[in-house]
């Protein structure tokens, strides 16, 4: 079980490292959207909140990635990955199953470091 704990903390800091510094970057080219999506995106970047959120996803991403902050780092990247399966869920679904499964590295992460978060959830 320790060894999926290290392959699916690596996969999931990488995917956030690697698109968070992609809104830096642009080392992946991003395809035009059109509709509600695009205009979604459109209005993030032009106000640069995109910005804001790229970087929460790199130092989320690197947090978990290095293991050593792995609960925090799963928290500041808790509410992206909510609004990341939200937006491919209303918006794009094409997109919907790579949400899928970072929603499912996730949830399997925090299970894993459930403790660290067991304050949370007593009363």
């Amino acid at each position: 079980m320790k060894i999926a704990t290290i392959i699916a903390r690596v996969l999931l800091g990488l995917m956030f490292v690697v698109f968070g510094s992609n809104a830096f970057l642009h080392f992946i080219p991003m395809p035009p959207m059109p509709g509600p999506a695009g205009d979604f995106l459109g209005s993030m970047n032009a106000t640069g909140y995109l910005k804001a959120v790229a970087a929460l996803q790199v130092i989320g991403g690197a947090l978990v990635l290095v293991g050593r902050y792995v609960p925090l780092g799963l928290t500041v990247l808790g509410p992206i990955i909510v609004n990341i399966v939200f937006f491919h869920l209303f918006m794009e679904r094409t997109g919907l199953p790579m949400a899928a499964i970072v929603a499912a590295l996730s949830l399997f992460l925090l299970w894993r470091y459930r403790a660290a978060f067991a304050g949370l959830v007593q009363p």
